[in-house]
């Protein structure tokens, strides 16, 4: 089904489904940021590939919006200053990729990637160190290209600030000034490739009181999650995300 279908071929429990998706995404963007990855995951079983990562975009501009008015403070501009590099040959590399393949390999594509993250996200506690700068580019450019491919670049953003140590306040600050940042610049990358069309917006349009209604429940939610338990949800649903994503 594609994306300009929904309006006549998507049943009740479809749209219901749909409007679940987009309350996960305003959630994560003000709570937990992996629950992004299981609205990706759910999202690719409704649309095509391409069409899934158009509309999921739209979406979490909408959440990056929100995110970033409550959020205001704890930034971490530093880190965010020093990414912009890598991220942006990362999502050079994402839409070079996106025009090259179809739809089964960005599929299996993104399923490899997120495996993959999962695995250099065991690292950092060991093998890699974190403040060394080549490892932090390098995930801000896995941050680019996964982001630009799949909206899975939290996953590597995620990783990296967990390695890192980072507060939940400032965790989830720097995450949404980055994801912000990050998404205004794949906007007009995804309408000049043509994965953002018209019936892309319509449709994003129709789902966006749901994203701000999760928005304000995982601004509620979060203030009584403690530390440990923020580290515990952001690895957890990383991980159940790429692996159903990839064996799915």
């Amino acid at each position: 089904m594609t994306v300009a279908d929904v309006w006549t071929t998507l049943p009740l429990w479809g749209w219901a489904a749909l409007a679940l998706i987009a309350f996960c995404v305003g959630f994560a963007k003000t709570a937990i940021g992996g629950l992004v990855m299981v609205a990706v995951v759910v999202m690719a079983l409704f649309f095509p590939a391409k069409e899934s990562t158009g509309l999921t975009l739209l979406l979490l501009v909408v959440g990056d919006l929100v995110a970033i008015t409550i959020y205001r403070k704890n930034v971490d501009w530093k880190l965010l200053v020093s990414s912009i590099v890598p991220v942006l040959v990362g999502l050079a590399a994402g839409a070079l990729f996106l025009v090259w393949v179809d739809d089964t390999v960005l599929r299996r594509s993104m399923g490899v990637m997120l495996l993959a993250l999962l695995a250099i996200g065991l690292l950092p506690g060991g093998l890699i160190k974190v403040e060394k700068k080549p490892v932090a580019h390098s995930y801000g450019a896995l941050a680019g290209f996964s982001t630009m491919v799949a909206n899975a670049g939290g996953a590597a953003l995620n990783l990296y600030l967990l390695a890192a140590k980072f507060e939940k306040w400032r965790f989830i600050a720097t995450t949404a000034w980055f994801f912000f940042a990050v998404n205004a610049i794949k906007v007009p990358i995804s309408v000049g490739i043509g994965i953002i069309t018209w019936p892309t917006v319509g449709l994003a349009a129709v789902l966006v009181p749901a994203v701000l209604i999760g928005a304000w429940v995982g601004r509620l939610v979060i203030k009584h999650v403690n530390q440990k338990l923020f580290d515990q949800l952001v690895t957890g649903l990383t991980a159940i995300s790429a692996l159903y994503l990839a064996l799915g």
